[in-house]
């Protein structure tokens, strides 16, 4: 009885702490801050509060402020980086805030845990180890300013934070149906606004992502988010579902059409052919992609069809020429990085240059060997396999049609980001990987909830 005691006192006490100091904290800034920032910080605080009371609510905040929260620029880097940008975006202090209320709440509660045993425990470690100490190593040789490596080191271990804040909250399938709505909610939102962009001319991009946007970013999404919504269609049972989904898919490929993004066109290529492999209704999906691609063509928007035509047969601008066909300017100075990268990647071949302590490379791939070298680039191919082989899993143990087609799906959209990774920093993008990481977790923990269902029915 005492030992119950003198726990429900600490269990008492913690919260009262941080009452106490965020008490006095708000008193010490207020004096310091502007109305704006007043009320920022106010807001800051009561959506703390919102937090400890309910994780559920905070994780959909979550959702909506991956697509739909601004980034703003606090900084460049330097020296061998050639004035990359430093950004913070609205949901970097979600996720703090979220990851902080679930580190009160593991202190107030043991049975809670951080870091829920998952089958990508390892991996992930073993990455963000490799890219620190390639980072620490390119401090001390001067290649990586540290307060930036760090930063960048840390916005990639916020990346999987939430897959394990996800896991950790996981507990009944009806939560993974409400965060599948929200999520392809959310991506109904930018899609419109994406589309609300296409009269005004140039390249569709994401809202708040500055002048010059990120279309290549919004393309990779909508890659993924389609494929998500395909597996959904292909296991739907409901009629009126399947014209849901459909039409979903619909609005997203509009879009992602207008980003022209070529690294975005290539990945839904391996994407779509995925679900042949994938889906038992393999004959209907394969006859489907024959027919769209006989018919895209006609039915692409000229802006797509030049750009995919600009990459071999404009004539002006040409670069660099492979068989005898002469490549655009942007994609030849792509091919001359990775030349680069395979040139200067000798130098430092174990550890690399560090995190942000080489010249930017617009590739995944030549990007981690370069700053992470052949150890991290091997930490990052074990975390890509150990995804792909469990999520397959996962697919052979789904029996029901919404497991299915959520783990179908982000098994063709995981392959269709490996191939956008060729072209881009797929795997670091925030408004990629921030997606990508939620649905990991749902995915992962699929045959879990089964058990617990299971179990639950047993002891009734």
């Amino acid at each position: 009885m005492k030992q119950a005691s003198g726990q429900t006192s600490i269990q008492l006490l913690i919260p009262l702490l941080l009452v106490l100091f965020t008490a006095i904290a708000f008193a010490y800034m207020m004096p310091r801050l502007t109305t704006l920032q007043t009320f920022a910080f106010g807001g800051g605080i009561i959506f703390l509060i919102v937090c400890l009371a309910s994780t559920e609510i905070a994780l959909y905040l979550l959702i909506f402020s991956m697509l739909l929260s601004p980034e703003f620029i606090v900084g460049t880097t330097g020296g061998a980086s050639l004035g990359r940008g430093v950004t913070l975006r609205v949901d970097d202090f979600v996720i703090l805030i979220v990851g902080f209320s679930w580190l009160a709440k593991m202190a107030i509660n043991k049975e809670l845990g951080f870091f829920l045993e998952t089958p990508l425990n390892k991996p992930i470690a073993y990455y963000i180890i490799a890219c620190l100490l390639s980072t620490l190593l390119g401090t001390i040789f001067g290649k990586v300013q540290f307060k930036t490596g760090i930063f960048y080191v840390l916005k990639y271990f916020e990346y999987v934070l939430i897959y394990f804040m996800v896991a950790n909250h996981l507990h009944e399938k009806k939560q993974v149906r409400s965060y599948l709505w929200a999520l392809l909610i959310t991506c109904v939102i930018v899609s419109i606004i994406g589309m609300a962009q296409i009269p005004e001319g140039g390249r569709v991009s994401a809202p708040f992502e500055g002048e010059g946007g990120e279309p290549n970013t919004f393309g990779g999404y909508l890659v993924f988010m389609m494929c998500i919504t395909t597996g959904l269609f292909l296991t739907a049972v409901s009629p009126r579902a399947k014209v849901l989904y459909g039409l979903l898919i619909l609005v997203f490929a509009v879009p992602l059409l207008y980003t022209q993004s070529r690294s975005s066109y290539l990945a839904l290529i391996p994407a779509t052919l995925s679900f042949v492999w994938l889906s038992e209704k393999r004959q209907w999906v394969l006859l489907t992609i024959l027919f769209v691609a006989v018919a895209l063509p006609f039915l692409a928007p000229k802006p797509a069809k030049e750009r995919v035509a600009y990459t071999f047969f404009e004539e002006k601008d040409r670069g660099l020429e492979i068989g005898g066909v002469a490549l655009d300017t942007s994609t030849t100075a792509r091919i001359e990085s990775w030349k680069n990268v395979a040139r200067d990647w000798i130098k430092h071949p174990v550890f690399g240059y560090g995190v942000t302590g080489y010249a930017f490379v617009d590739a995944q791939y030549f990007r981690v060997l370069i700053e992470t070298g052949a150890l991290g680039f091997f930490a990052f191919s074990l975390l890509m396999i150990r995804i792909f082989r469990i999520s397959r899993q996962k697919l052979k143990q789904a029996s029901e049609p919404l497991d299915r087609g959520l783990t179908m799906g982000f098994v063709a959209g995981f392959v269709g980001l490996l191939f956008h990774g060729i072209g881009a920093n797929t795997f670091i993008i925030v408004r990629i990987m921030e997606p990508f990481w939620f649905v990991t977790a749902m995915v992962m923990m699929l045959p879990d909830l089964e058990t617990q269902k299971e179990e639950k029915a047993e002891g009734l």
